[in-house]
């Protein structure tokens, strides 16, 4: 399985913009730039993209344990936070915040599964990187 994306740049790195397209189109020529990236323009940036794929990834890859386990959960909220340190231009960070309502789980089952899901979600084994996480059962 293979996906792609592309990103097309004009101009300069301050004064100019791109867009972001993505195999699905789910993002079609997205506009982004220094300003969305490093300041409160509008648009989307790199760092956000890797969390949105964090999130969501780390999501399935519990989905997947907890089904091993023979768990059905009722929901799971995932989000995450990308730390970038600007000066040396390194992503840092990756913190993850999850919500988990999950039938008849204790909480030890629980925390081994979002750690076995924190460290195997393909995703978190690309980054190279500190990653977080806060898991509440709720």
């Amino acid at each position: 399985m293979k996906r792609s994306a592309s990103a097309i740049w004009n101009g300069s790195i301050k004064e100019g913009n791109g867009k972001l397209t993505t195999q699905s189109t789910t993002l079609n020529n997205t506009q982004y730039s220094f300003q969305s990236r490093f300041e409160e323009g509008v648009g989307t940036n790199p760092e956000e993209l890797i969390a949105a794929a964090h999130a969501g990834c780390f999501a399935m890859a519990l989905s997947n344990i907890l089904g091993a386990e023979g768990f059905t959960p009722e929901s799971l909220n995932a989000s995450a936070t990308i730390t970038m340190d600007p000066e040396k231009l390194e992503l840092t960070d990756s913190h993850i915040v999850l919500k988990a309502k999950i039938p008849g789980i204790s909480q030890e089952k629980f925390e081994e599964c979002t750690q076995k899901a924190k460290a195997g979600c393909p995703i978190s084994k690309v980054l190279n990187l500190n990653i977080s996480l806060d898991a509440t059962l709720i």
